[in-house]
């Protein structure tokens, strides 16, 4: 019976809280799993997403990246914990890179401190007005700030502007709105909302639709990376260097530090711990 090692880690979290940040688990060597097996597991964890590294022939490693429902080209916190799994496993320096379908994704490290860059961004309308989303949010008209975009980093996801932090705490998405609404394709359907906090803060929470309910993410880093993508499609005023706080409402807060250069290069850090190590037999 094949047995697979796997770890578990916590990425974006807070110094001082080991059960800070967002769960991932990280299969060592994925290189007798196929893409069913790979799902099922992912199941298993019940994780917002489990991670497989397999050889490449154009990076460092290869990853996947599943959902419990399904397979993702690019998100944040499993890239950046994997990467702190490759760099033990393989012996490599502290800068790495990552194959997803996504694409190739640069990664580095100071002390445990990672940082991924995000590709340039892309961006389109939002059909749906203020209002709409002010609805599919639970919020009034005057709480959305303007220039909602549908943005893509590596993952597309619809990002709106708030006029505070309260509207951003406030937030309880309908359901069936954010279906209609927030509709990436036939099975995704997200959100990210965020306002400006202190000088250099943003408060950010992000939501997607799971089953027949609406489900919160602890931290989000290819939003986080898609806030910069944001920030880069509405010409604001760069470098940016913001530090985002998400994940306090479902009792797991997150940091998450994004910095956007002077050549609209998008950078998005958070700190990596390692809690424990375990193996599943198939």
């Amino acid at each position: 019976m094949p047995t697979y090692h796997y770890r578990l880690l916590n990425v974006f979290a807070i110094d001082g809280q080991r059960l800070s940040g967002n769960p991932l688990c990280v299969f060592e060597d994925a290189s007798d799993l196929d893409a069913v097996t790979m799902q099922a597991l992912a199941l298993q964890f019940n994780l917002s997403e489990t991670t497989f590294i397999l050889p490449s022939d154009k990076a460092t490693a290869r990853v996947r990246i599943f959902t419990p429902s399904f397979e993702m080209p690019f998100a944040g916190h499993p890239t950046l914990g994997t990467a702190h799994v490759v760099r033990e496993l393989y012996g490599v320096d502290d800068a790495l890179t990552l194959e997803m379908q996504a694409g190739v994704i640069s990664v580095s490290v100071e002390q445990s401190q990672w940082t991924l860059q995000a590709a340039a961004p892309r961006w389109r309308e939002v059909r749906a007005n203020h209002s709409q989303l002010a609805e599919m949010l639970g919020l009034s008209v005057e709480d959305i700030a303007a220039v909602p975009l549908w943005v893509d980093t590596g993952s597309e996801q619809l990002v709106v502007p708030l006029n505070s932090e309260s509207a951003v705490r406030r937030c309880t998405p309908n359901f069936a709105l954010l279906k209609e609404y927030a509709r990436l394709n036939n099975t995704r359907f997200l959100v990210y909302v965020w306002a400006h906090g202190g000088a250099h803060d943003i408060e950010a929470r992000f939501f997607f639709a799971k089953g027949t309910s609406v489900v919160e993410d602890p931290a989000t880093g290819s939003a986080c990376a898609n806030l910069g993508g944001w920030f880069i499609a509405t010409q604001a005023k760069l470098p940016i260097n913001k530090r985002v706080l998400q994940g306090a409402a479902v009792g797991r807060a997150s940091v998450l530090d994004l910095q956007v250069d002077a050549q609209s290069r998008i950078f998005v850090s958070g700190q990596v711990i390692e809690l424990g190590r375990g193996t599943i037999s198939l």
